[in-house]
């Protein structure tokens, strides 16, 4: 009798929140909006904002040049019709540096001249510095094909414009030596920037806290005598526990596949290895399992759950590196961290997405969740137990 009942438990749990609008709203769509924001921010680390500021009249070999810096993966480029304006922009922080076209470029270029293309960056701005390497190294590539047009002309003849046609013709096909940045240990301690970095510990995150804040569903249900009247029809106590324990594994599950199935499809996300991945997924949905149904047991009336649960799972969140990576901030902090499951969750992750780990390499902090859910999984049916069987406060029995 108690599996059919705990079936039955679990199917009315999951129909009741998957039918409540605002359930569906804080478990998919408040996630989904997290993810874009965050991941919109932090994708913008890996790249300069260079202001571009173009000469009136310019001619070819200047429009080259703006085309160049704007198809550069590490810069985004915004045009400025004077350099008044980059200036100004400078100085609000919008830009990290500002690269002026001379008006003489063009001219110059034909002849064969010396051109130095001006970039202006604030003196206390320490990633104006940084981004001025990167537009030298489009700048010098643009010069090159410079030089090689003036190369051919000098032994081939011909005009400049065919010439420097030829040289970028042939910039396109011949591969230029590469150049590739190891870490010493060749692996990476943070999450890979952008969507990569915020559809996992946005994961992490919410899962937990609709966790918590469903335990409102359970106190409710316990004061409003349905648990009692089941327990007199009788229905065992153990089938209760165990069909609401069912219920918020269902709900934790649909909620990190919904995450997971979004991130891939429409943000491009790669999970790493499929089946570490989906243990880490069921590892972590346990987890949440056992903090939403402890929830229920714990707090007295859903106002309660509603209010601490969701204020304690951020808390939990950010001292476990769901808002900003562990590997920033001071030992004694990153220890405090790593007592919480979000941190061991939040390090499998990394190892998954940024070192294309697999099951061997997150095996010991599955191990370590798999405690932490064995823990809120017993303390979640010791205290649900002992709430079901004492009497309601103002219910009815």
């Amino acid at each position: 009798m108690t599996l059919p009942v705990a079936l039955a438990v679990t199917r009315a749990t999951v129909r009741r929140t998957l039918r409540d609008r605002t359930a569906l709203f804080f478990m998919l769509l408040l996630p989904v909006a997290i993810i874009v924001v965050i991941g919109t921010v932090v994708g913008g680390f890996d790249q300069f904002r260079i202001g571009v500021v173009h000469s009136p009249g310019e001619g070819p070999v200047a429009v080259e040049l703006a085309g160049d810096l704007d198809r550069s993966d590490g810069l985004e480029t915004r045009a400025y019709a004077s350099e008044a304006a980059a200036r100004t922009a400078l100085r609000r922080g919008e830009l990290d540096a500002a690269v002026v076209l001379p008006a003489g470029l063009d001219s110059a270029a034909r002849a064969g001249r010396p051109v130095t293309v001006p970039v202006l960056v604030e003196p206390g701005g320490g990633s104006g510095y940084a981004a001025v390497s990167s537009v030298s190294a489009v700048v010098s590539d643009h010069a090159a094909r410079i030089q090689a047009a003036h190369f051919a002309m000098d032994r081939r003849g011909g005009g400049f414009e065919e010439r420097l046609a030829l040289a970028r013709v042939t910039a396109q096909r011949v591969r230029p030596v590469g150049i590739t940045t190891l870490t010493p240990s060749d692996r990476g301690d943070l999450l890979p920037l952008g969507y990569s970095y915020s559809a996992p510990t946005m994961l992490v995150l919410f899962v937990f806290i609709n966790s918590l804040a469903g335990g409102a569903a359970i106190v409710q249900t316990r004061r409003s005598g349905v648990y009692a009247r089941a327990l007199a029809a009788p229905v065992p106590v153990r089938a209760l526990v165990l069909g609401e324990t069912g219920a918020y594994l269902a709900l934790a599950l649909v909620q990190s596949l919904l995450i997971v199935t979004i991130g891939a499809l429409v943000f491009g996300v790669s999970w790493g290895d499929p089946v570490a991945a989906a243990l880490l997924v069921g590892m972590w949905a346990l987890v949440g399992t056992g903090a939403g149904v402890l929830s229920g047991a714990v707090f007295r009336t859903p106002e309660q759950a509603g209010a601490v649960g969701p204020a304690l799972g951020i808390g939990l969140g950010m001292l476990g590196g769901c808002m900003w990576p562990l590997a920033i901030v001071p030992g004694w902090l990153r220890a405090a961290g790593h007592a919480v499951p979000q941190a061991w969750a939040v390090d499998a992750w990394t190892e998954l997405l940024s070192r294309d780990g697999g099951v061997a390499d997150i095996a010991g902090r599955l191990a370590v969740l798999a405690g932490f859910a064995a823990v809120l999984l017993a303390l979640a049916a010791l205290g649900l137990r002992r709430r079901l069987t004492e009497p309601v406060p103002g219910g009815p029995g």
